[in-house]
């Protein structure tokens, strides 16, 4: 029999994915599979299970979350080294790794990408020694996940974000940055700059179209300093995939990434908060595996 490792948080999205374990169980256990379940309760404590039961996932380990779940999960497999494959089940508010990979949140559908065997190998980002998987980013909007109400995402989903971001701007300061991509170096003033692995954030359509997670290059989208009203146009372009052709938007690709700013400012990873800059940013490539639909 097969052997898997389920972790699961119980407040992600609508918190209902808890009242869905009996059927994840059910479906793993008829396709000849055994499960070792984990609830999270807290930032920090899938590290420790995942060191102690990582001879347990053989056959791989699944995670259902939203982006920071995953992020936490992945760090712990490639810190503990566990190399088997990852099945994701979507099941936070923002699930843009996820998305990108097309699975959406259909238990069955996610579960049969594990009982397939099928898996692809996909790169991960690296910086200033933690991993992250879909996108490493700093500026407007990027800390905007760590501070809505977990009750406010359960009722409203994405849109709290939304709500919360809006705020943000009659307020918010450009930043001078320092960028040195692959021996490139130059200085702007910016809003945010996004490093990304999809090209999928914020369940946005795809930011960088020609991003690719098993490239060996990341994708850097860096919106320059311009008012509120060439903002909200910037954002009306993007639902109709424009946006890279505005002159507020730098966009490149690069394998390394070097990025500092000439005032304290933390960074965002996978929706969790990440190191402050300056940040020294790598591709690892083809360092996880992912388990694919059929």
């Amino acid at each position: 029999m097969k052997k898997y490792i389920l972790i699961y948080n119980p407040v992600s999205g609508d918190a209902k994915f808890k009242l869905k374990l009996d059927e994840v169980v059910e479906y793993l256990q008829m396709n000849d599979g055994i499960v070792l379940t984990f609830r999270t309760r807290y930032k920090g404590d899938i590290r420790p299970f995942i060191k102690e039961a990582k001879e347990f996932a053989s056959d791989g380990i699944i995670v259902s979350g939203g982006d920071g779940t995953v992020h936490e999960v992945i760090n712990a497999m490639m810190t503990e080294a566990v190399d088997v494959p990852l099945g994701i089940i979507p099941s936070g508010t923002c699930n843009d790794f996820a998305g990108y990979l097309n699975f959406h949140k259909n238990i069955p559908g996610c579960l049969s990408a594990v009982t397939s065997g099928k898996w692809r190998m996909v790169d991960v980002g690296k910086v200033n020694g933690e991993y992250f998987l879909n996108v490493a980013s700093a500026g407007l909007l990027t800390s905007v996940a760590h501070n809505v109400d977990t009750a406010l995402k359960n009722t409203l989903g994405r849109m709290a974000y939304y709500f919360k971001g809006l705020g943000e701007l009659p307020n918010f300061q450009s930043l001078h940055v320092s960028i040195t991509a692959d021996g490139q170096t130059f200085s702007e003033n910016i809003l945010l700059f996004l490093v990304m692995n999809s090209g999928v954030v914020g369940s946005f359509p795809p930011l960088a179209p020609e991003a690719k997670i098993d490239d060996g290059k990341l994708d850097i989208l860096i919106v320059n300093k311009c008012s509120i009203s060439e903002l909200m146009g910037l954002f009306i372009s993007i639902f109709s995939g424009r946006h890279t052709l505005s002159s507020h938007i730098r966009h490149l690709q690069a394998t390394d990434i070097y990025i500092e700013c000439n005032e304290p400012i933390e960074s965002d990873l996978d929706g969790e908060l990440g190191p402050p800059l300056p940040l020294a940013i790598s591709t690892v490539t083809k360092k996880l595996r992912v388990f694919q639909l059929p």
